[in-house]
């Protein structure tokens, strides 16, 4: 039988317990990687002059999932949405979406270019930015985009977190993010896009469902627009997810955020091609905070 996690739901995301995962259930690599471990326990005893070698696989087994964790879009940990499901993505759709905020200056010039388009994006907010700015959070969701989850703190070494920590690290940012906007995040996003095997059963105790992205603008570190613009608009197609930041963008040669600067560009390009910018709950069938199945 496989083993489950039930969720556990604090007073600040009841409200969206319909939306929420009945549990843990590992990925074929973890399932593998399981077996493997209680093989090598069994082996031990019974050939105990071949410690080294069974001691080599355990390693190349760890090895193995260590770079799934690396490798941003990979599904061999869990679950990965990395580009939207076929039937949301065939009505020229796609998701926008902003991680490391809410940014005082940002955020609002990227609120008011989508509102200028009729746009709509999900905000990947870091749990203890959304306390400091709680008024911005709520303005987020009252345009109609919704928040999700990117963590508290925003930690380099999250991926290295046992379970108990990024337990904690989850369900701070979820009730911090839901007292802020008063809606609980339903997507989770790890930072930098890095992550370890007990993610998921995290993730499903908080009743999150992970996401990653098809396109990824780097726009925290390069300074031109125009390049960032060229690597979220190659091959560009209806259901695919992109990555920009409201916090911590870089800066142009003149002192302004680039992920504005290519969000002016890139709208003009999504309504050129006839695709529409949508938040990840309106493309996965709710609007934001409804709560609805």
């Amino acid at each position: 039988m496989e083993p489950r996690i039930r969720p556990h739901l604090s007073s600040s995301n009841r409200a969206s317990a319909s939306d929420r995962s009945p549990g843990w259930r590992p990925s074929a690599a973890i399932r593998i990687s399981l077996w493997l471990h209680a093989a090598i326990l069994a082996a031990l005893p019974v050939f105990p002059n071949s410690w080294a070698w069974l001691l080599s696989i355990l390693l190349g087994d760890h090895l193995v999932l260590a770079l799934a964790g690396l490798w941003p879009k990979s599904a061999l940990l869990g679950p990965n949405l990395a580009r939207l499901p076929w039937a949301p993505a065939r009505n020229g759709l796609v998701v926008l979406t902003f991680d490391d905020g809410p940014d005082p200056e940002v955020t609002p010039a990227i609120l008011d270019l989508l509102d200028s388009h009729g746009a709509k994006a999900s905000f990947f907010c870091v749990g203890k930015q959304a306390q400091g700015h709680g008024a911005l959070v709520r303005e987020i969701i009252r345009r109609g985009h919704s928040v999700e989850n990117h963590s508290f703190r925003h930690s380099n070494l999250f991926a290295c977190y046992p379970l108990g920590a990024l337990q904690r690290e989850i369900q701070r940012a979820q009730s911090a993010i839901a007292a802020s906007s008063g809606t609980a995040p339903r997507f989770f996003r790890a930072p930098m896009g890095f992550r370890n095997p007990f993610l998921d059963p995290a993730l499903a105790r908080s009743g999150l469902r992970y996401v990653s992205w098809t396109r990824r603008a780097f726009d925290t570190a390069c300074r031109k627009p125009e390049t960032v613009l060229r690597r979220l608009i190659r091959n560009l197609c209806e259901g695919d997810i992109l990555l920009l930041h409201d916090g911590n963008s870089a800066r142009t040669a003149e002192g302004k955020p680039v992920s504005v600067q290519v969000l002016s560009t890139l709208l003009p390009i999504l309504d050129a091609r006839g695709l529409r910018a949508v938040s990840l709950p309106m493309a996965m069938g709710n609007e934001p905070g409804s709560g609805a199945p």
